[in-house]
């Protein structure tokens, strides 16, 4: 595992997404603020693009069919009683540049 630069902070919209690919996986980073979250940028339901969602606490809405993600947990909280989750990845601040977690196998794991 190692941290990837990604870009500086400043760049991400307050509670907004924006994709960037790692090892030819889209992933969604998103500003909430106080913190920083990333998942898979598809969504478990349909591939739908999660960066293009809207935040809701620490969740962000589908724009596809409204499936409901926790950004902490990858876990689906609408609609209830889904199994299905979305891949999360840690994410830090260093010196106002967003860093990933991110492992090379993690693209063959997927």
């Amino acid at each position: 595992m190692s941290w990837i630069r990604i870009t500086n902070a400043a760049d991400f919209p307050l509670r907004e997404g924006r994709a960037v690919t790692l090892g030819g996986e889209e992933i969604a980073i998103f500003n909430l603020g106080e913190r920083f979250l990333a998942v898979s940028n598809r969504c478990p339901h349909r591939g739908g693009p999660l960066a293009d969602g809207i935040l809701s606490g620490d969740s962000v809405v589908c724009p596809l069919h409204a499936w409901k993600v926790c950004l902490t947990s990858g876990e689906v909280k609408r609609p209830p009683e889904q199994d299905a989750c979305a891949r999360t990845f840690p994410v830090k601040v260093v010196d106002g540049v967003v860093h990933v977690q991110w492992a090379a196998v993690q693209a063959e794991a997927a």
